[in-house]
């Protein structure tokens, strides 16, 4: 990708650290199976997410709409490269089903933020990449924080520091210094006064196109069997009952029930260190934008298999 250009760099190479950081957290805390303590409706910290697997035995036998096979993708979190490369597994793979199948591919959410090829993520699909797998696209809390941002300059100072800094460089603008002291009226004024000023240029760098994406995602999707949401369910409400904010948030809540709901449940948003399935749940993130492991679900008929990068 090309890189912002004057005027960024030295704030772009400052953030590379800081994600350098986080990602050595990341990548230990999964290595060790961490499993975070309360919870943390922000998302502030990744590395304060991430969860071990579970490989369970599963006697459960979901089914997959007939003539269909699915492929649900996990956090993308701006690695391009890593999309591609999957869904061209994907392809390969679709190329050898059974006569009558058709794929389709449904994204789980979280294109955007702590990679820095978000902006060209979003072009992979405003482009129609994807659009021979009949593609539904999900809904995560990271374009959620985008939106909002659209909506609420004075937000911007908050989703800067769970991602939303390097989708801003990725569209080529160079959020304010977070940590600049703000100990007077007048460093306040100047820091509100900062993002305002991104706030309006990011209305005018963010292609329409972009824009039209973000705002047709769906909260989730139902196919037969399986329900695909970005982050969860609350356990013991009926689906019509079920808030846009737990859909795109939940965790502990939703991770840590028993009980099954009515689908089998296909999420991302809680990186784990390989894919969870369980009686109740496929959990498919897997931290891509720090391990390199973007993964899918394979759905057909009644079997489960994965295909990861």
């Amino acid at each position: 990708m090309a890189y912002p250009k004057l005027g960024v760099q030295s704030a772009l190479r400052d953030r590379l650290k800081s994600i350098g950081r986080s990602a050595n957290a990341l990548r230990a805390r999964i290595e060790q199976g961490f499993r975070r303590g309360p919870a943390n409706d922000d998302d502030h910290d990744p590395a304060s997410a991430a969860r071990s697997a579970v490989r369970a035995p599963v006697s459960r036998r979901a089914k997959a709409p007939d003539g269909l096979c699915i492929y649900a993708i996990g956090d993308i979190h701006g690695r391009r490269d890593l999309l591609e490369r999957l869904v061209q597994l994907i392809a390969e793979d679709a190329a050898n089903l059974p006569d009558g199948f058709k794929p389709q591919i449904i994204f789980l959410g979280d294109y955007i933020d702590r990679g820095l090829q978000s902006r060209d993520v979003i072009n992979f699909f405003t482009s129609g990449a994807a659009d021979a797998f009949n593609p539904v696209y999900l809904m995560g809390n990271h374009e959620e924080a985008l939106l909002r941002f659209m909506r609420e300059a004075s937000f911007g100072s908050q989703w800067a520091r769970y991602g939303g800094a390097e989708t801003l460089y990725s569209y080529g603008l160079q959020p304010p210094n977070q940590r600049a002291s703000l100990n007077s009226h007048d460093e306040m004024q100047a820091a509100r006064n900062a993002w305002t000023k991104v706030w309006n240029e990011f209305q005018v760098k963010l292609p329409p196109e972009h824009l039209a994406f973000f705002q047709s995602l769906k909260p989730y999707h139902v196919a037969e069997d399986y329900l695909f949401v970005h982050a969860g369910l609350r356990p013991g409400v009926e689906l019509e009952e079920q808030t846009v904010r737990d859909m795109l948030w939940i965790r502990e809540e939703f991770l840590d029930d028993a009980a099954p709901f009515a689908q089998m449940v296909v999420h991302g948003h809680t990186p784990m260190d390989t894919v969870h399935h369980d009686e109740r749940r496929i959990g498919l993130d897997t931290g891509a934008f720090l391990t390199g492991k973007l993964t899918a679900a394979r759905l057909i008929g009644t079997d489960v298999a994965f295909l990861s990068t």
